[in-house]
């Protein structure tokens, strides 16, 4: 599946809501969203600019993908068909 063009950090992290993370602060352009999920807190720092490029949302849903267990495959189906 393609990775969104238009996909900007605040929409990234209402996607990201649905597991477990929360915004937890901003400094600067760049919020920080956390997830204690599986017993362990995971830290995720997102650019808040407009348009996100690919390889860093790529970097980001990577990590996030690790962290959850599941593949990217699944982790890009899951958010971005619904």
């Amino acid at each position: 599946m393609k990775l969104p063009r238009d996909l900007d950090g605040k929409k990234l992290a209402a996607l990201l809501r649905a597991y477990g993370y929360e915004i937890t602060r901003q400094t600067g352009s760049h919020l920080r969203l956390t997830s204690a999920r599986k017993g362990r807190e995971h830290h995720v720092t997102l650019p808040a600019h407009k348009e996100l490029s690919v390889g860093t949302l790529h970097s980001i849903l990577r990590e996030v993908a690790k962290y959850l267990e599941m593949g990217l495959s699944v982790l890009l189906d899951d958010l971005f068909r619904r």
